[in-house]
C-alpha cells in the first residue's frame, strides 16, 4: 500500500494540473450537454471488463467534432464506436487516458448525436481485503468538469454463475436484478449528475467464479525514489498554482472543512419539497397526479373504488412535450399506469423510491435543516399571495397557482376557509380542480364544467368560500385515498423487505489514491479502480 503511494501522489498532482487547465477552457466556453449516459459493465472470466457507453450529446453552442470518454486506466483496448444511423466511428486515444471518437461531421448548435463506444480495461478486477475470498470493483461513470450529465444508468453484468446472495454492492441496487446473457446483473440510475459530481458504485463477488484470473502484484520503489518524486510533484503543483494566481484577477477563497457545506438547497419541486416536509407517500403521489392534471395529461375516468385514469393527447408516449415536458416523477406516474387505466402499487411505490432517492442524492452536502426552513417559506409566502390578494378573482387565481405547494401545509383545510371567509371562491374553466375535484367529489354541483372543452364553458359560477374550503378537503383526502386499489400493498411496497443480497460495501473507507483519466478517484488500494472524466466535447 505504501510502496506505491508516493508515485501515485506524483501522478495526482500531475492530473490536477491537466484537469485545472481543461476546467478553465471549459468554463470559456460550455458548448455542450450530455442528454443520456447509459453504461454496461461486462466483468469477463479473464478479469477484464468490458464498458460499453451509450451516449447522446446535444450542442448548445458552437461546435464540436468529437468527444471522450474517460477510462479507469490506461490498459485499455478500444472497439467500435457507431452512432445512430449505423456509421463506424473513428476511435482513438486523444490522450492515453481517454477514449476518443470522431464524429463523421460537426456537430453545430441544436445537433444531437446518440453513439455507443466499447472499451477494454484491464485491471479493474482486485482482492476485496474486506469480504476474504472475494473480488471487488468499484466504477465511476464519466463526469465532466462544467457540464451536467442526464439520465444515468449503470448495468454491471456478474460473472456466469453468481447469484444474488453472492453479490455485495456500495450501495443499494435497484430491486430489479435482470438476467443478460444469462448472468446477473446490478443496476443502477439517477436522473441528473451535477458537474463534476461523482457517482460510485461498486460490487464483490467470491473469486471463485473467476479461478483462471489472479489479481496482479505490484512491486515498490525504493525511498530515494520515492522521496524525490513526492518532491517533483509538489514543485510542478506550487508552480501551477503560483502562476494561476499571479494570472488570475479573481482571488480564491480557502475550502471549507464541513459535512454541509453548500447551505440551501434551492430548485427543488413543489413535489420534491413535499418529500423533505414529511408529507406521506399516497400525498407525495396525489401531487405528482394534480401536476399531471394541471397539465392536463390524463383525466379521471374512474375514482372509486379506485381511481382509474386516461392519458390524453400529446402524452400518449408519456414522455411530455417541448412545451410542457414531464418530469422524471411524472414520467414514472405514467409508466405505473397499467392498460385498465389503474395504477400498479410496486411501480408506483418503485417511483416513490425513486423520487426520494433522487431528492436524497441533490442534497447531498447541503444543510437539511436550512433547506426543509427554506421550503417552508416558500409555503408560507404561496398563503401569503392568496391571502393578500385584493380581489375573489386574485385571490382564487393565486390559490389555483400554488395548489401544490399548499398542499403541504397540514392545516390547509382550516387555512382556505379563513382566506375565503368572506369572500367567495371565483373558479377558472381552465383549472383543472374545477373539472376534477368540484364535479367528482362535491356532494351536489350547481354546475358541471365541460371536460373536453373548458375553456368554452364560459365564466364559472362563484362558490362560497367555506363550501370551496370543504369541497378540496375532501378531493385531497379521498383522492389519496383511491389513488390505488391496495393501500396496504403500496406501502409495504415503500420500503420493502430486504434483499437477499447483503448490500453491504465492498469497501470501507480507503488509504490511498489511485489515479486515472485526467482526474484522481479516491478509492482503496485493493478491491477497486475508477472510471473517471477527462473527456467532453471538443
Amino acid at each position: 500500500m505504501v510502496k506505491r503511494a508516493a508515485f501515485f501522489v506524483a501522478v495526482l498532482a500531475l492530473c490536477i494540473v491537466v484537469s485545472s487547465s481543461v476546467s478553465l477552457v471549459q468554463a470559456q466556453d460550455n458548448t455542450y450537454r450530455v442528454d443520456r449516459q447509459w453504461v454496461q459493465v461486462f466483468i469477463n472470466d479473464d478479469g477484464t471488463v468490458d464498458l460499453i457507453y451509450n451516449l447522446t450529446v446535444t450542442v448548445t453552442q458552437g461546435t464540436i467534432r468529437a468527444f471522450d470518454v474517460g477510462q479507469p486506466s490506461r490498459d485499455f483496448t478500444i472497439g467500435k464506436a457507431v452512432d445512430q444511423y449505423g456509421n463506424q466511428l473513428n476511435t482513438y486515444s486523444y490522450t492515453p487516458d481517454v477514449a476518443s471518437v470522431d464524429f463523421n461531421q460537426p456537430l453545430n448548435t441544436g445537433d444531437s448525436i446518440w453513439y455507443t463506444i466499447t472499451t477494454n480495461v484491464a485491471g479493474m478486477i482486485s482482492n476485496d481485503t474486506t469480504n476474504p475470498g472475494n473480488y471487488g470493483m468499484q466504477f465511476i461513470p464519466q463526469w465532466i468538469e462544467n457540464v451536467s450529465v442526464n439520465d444515468v444508468r449503470i448495468q454491471i453484468i456478474l460473472p456466469q454463475g453468481v447469484n444474488v446472495d453472492d453479490v455485495k454492492t456500495t450501495e443499494n441496487f435497484y430491486n430489479a436484478t435482470s438476467i443478460v446473457e444469462g448472468r446477473l446483473t446490478v443496476y443502477w440510475e439517477r436522473p441528473r449528475l451535477e458537474p463534476n459530481e461523482r457517482f460510485m458504485v461498486g460490487v464483490s463477488f467470491p473469486a471463485e467464479y473467476l479461478p483462471n484470473y489472479s489479481p496482479s502484484t505490484e512491486s515498490g520503489f525504493d525511498w530515494v525514489f520515492t522521496l524525490f518524486t513526492v518532491i517533483i510533484a509538489l514543485f510542478i503543483v506550487f508552480i501551477f498554482v503560483f502562476l494561476a494566481y499571479r494570472l488570475s484577477k479573481n482571488s480564491y477563497s480557502k475550502p471549507k472543512v464541513s459535512m454541509e457545506t453548500l447551505g440551501v438547497k434551492r430548485g427543488l419541486t413543489a413535489v420534491e419539497a413535499s418529500y423533505l416536509m414529511d408529507m406521506k407517500p399516497q400525498q407525495i403521489v396525489t401531487e405528482i397526479l394534480y401536476g399531471l392534471l394541471q397539465k392536463r395529461a390524463v383525466w379521471a375516468e374512474q375514482t372509486k373504488p379506485s381511481l382509474k385514469l386516461t392519458v390524453l393527447q400529446p402524452y400518449e408516449s408519456k414522455t411530455g412535450t417541448k412545451e410542457k415536458p414531464l418530469r422524471y416523477y411524472e414520467i414514472d406516474f405514467l409508466q405505473a399506469l397499467k392498460q385498465d387505466g389503474t395504477l400498479d402499487e410496486e411501480k408506483l411505490a418503485k417511483a416513490v423510491m425513486f423520487l426520494r432517492d433522487t431528492v436524497e442524492a441533490k442534497l447531498k452536502g447541503y444543510s437539511r435543516k436550512d433547506t426543509v426552513g427554506y421550503y417552508r417559506k416558500i409555503v408560507a409566502k404561496a398563503w401569503k399571495q392568496v391571502e393578500q390578494a385584493g380581489t375573489p378573482e386574485l385571490a382564487s387565481n393565486a390559490y389555483d397557482e400554488q395548489l401544490l405547494w399548499l398542499m403541504m401545509d397540514p392545516n390547509q383545510h382550516a387555512r382556505t376557509e379563513t382566506a375565503f371567509l368572506n369572500r367567495p371562491f371565483q373558479p377558472s374553466p381552465l383549472w383543472f380542480w374545477w373539472w376534477y375535484g368540484y364535479t367528482v367529489y362535491h356532494p351536489h354541483p350547481t354546475y358541471r364544467p365541460n371536460i373536453n372543452a373548458p375553456a368554452q364553458s364560459g365564466p364559472a359560477p362563484a362558490i362560497p368560500g367555506a363550501d370551496f374550503a370543504n369541497n378540496i378537503a375532501t378531493s385531497l383526502e379521498q383522492t389519496s385515498s383511491n389513488i390505488v386499489g391496495s393501500l396496504e400493498k403500496f406501502a409495504n411496497a415503500i420500503v420493502p423487505a430486504p434483499p437477499k443480497a447483503s448490500h453491504q460495501p465492498a469497501r470501507k473507507g480507503s488509504d490511498c489514491v489511485c489515479a486515472c483519466a485526467a482526474c484522481a478517484c479516491a478509492c482503496a488500494c485493493v478491491s477497486c479502480a475508477c472510471a473517471c472524466a477527462g473527456g467532453g466535447g471538443r
